[in-house]
C-alpha cells in the first residue's frame, strides 16, 4: 500500500488540474503520460511516509470534518476576521504583538492545520512552532493585559476543530 496510495492520489490531482487539455476524454495522450510518470515519482519518493500515515489520511471521518470545518467554523472566522481588520485598518486601533499559545495538539497533522488556519485568517499570522507545541503569533490587535492570551481568546474555536480533526 505505501506506493498505491501516494500514485493513485498524486495522480487525481494532477488529471483534475489538467483537465480539459485535450481530446481523449479531457487530456491529451502527453498530458496523460506525464501525470502517470509524475504520480509514479511522487509515489516512489513518498512511499515510506504514506505507508505509515495512509489510513489516517484516507480516514472518511477525518475528511467530512475537514469538509464541514471548511464550509462552516472556518469560514465563518475568517468573515469576522476580515470585519475586525478593516475596522482597525479603517479607524488605526491597531496594537501589533507577538503572542505565544499552547494549544496542547500531540499531533503534526493537527499542528499544521491550526497554523494554516491561523494564518489564512486575516490579522493574525503564525510565526513558529517550538517543540514543545507552542505557537509564536503576530497579531494585529493585542488587547491591554493580553499578552500571554488562551488559544480561544486568539482564535476562538479552531483550536478545537483542528484537536477534533487531526488528533
Amino acid at each position: 500500500m505505501g506506493f498505491a496510495a501516494p500514485f493513485l492520489w498524486s495522480l487525481i490531482v494532477y488529471l483534475l488540474l489538467t483537465a480539459g487539455s485535450g481530446k481523449v476524454i479531457a487530456w491529451s495522450p502527453g498530458e496523460l503520460i506525464a501525470g502517470i510518470v509524475i504520480a509514479a515519482i511522487i509515489g516512489y519518493a513518498t512511499k515510506e511516509v504514506m505507508d505509515e500515515k495512509v489510513d489516517y489520511f484516507f480516514s472518511p471521518r477525518r475528511w467530512l470534518l475537514f469538509i464541514v470545518y471548511a464550509i462552516g467554523p472556518f469560514f465563518f472566522a475568517m468573515a469576522k476576521a476580515n470585519i475586525d481588520v478593516a475596522y482597525r485598518v479603517i479607524t488605526g486601533k491597531i496594537r501589533p504583538g507577538i503572542v505565544r499559545i499552547s494549544p496542547d495538539l500531540t499531533r503534526d497533522e493537527s499542528r499544521t492545520l491550526l497554523a494554516n488556519s491561523i494564518t489564512l485568517t486575516p490579522g493574525t499570522f503564525t510565526l513558529e512552532i517550538d517543540e514543545e507545541g507552542n505557537f509564536y503569533v503576530h497579531w494585529i490587535n493585542v488587547p491591554p493585559g493580553k499578552e500571554k492570551p488562551t488559544p480561544e481568546e486568539l482564535c476562538g474555536y479552531l483550536p478545537k476543530w483542528a484537536r477534533r480533526i487531526g488528533e
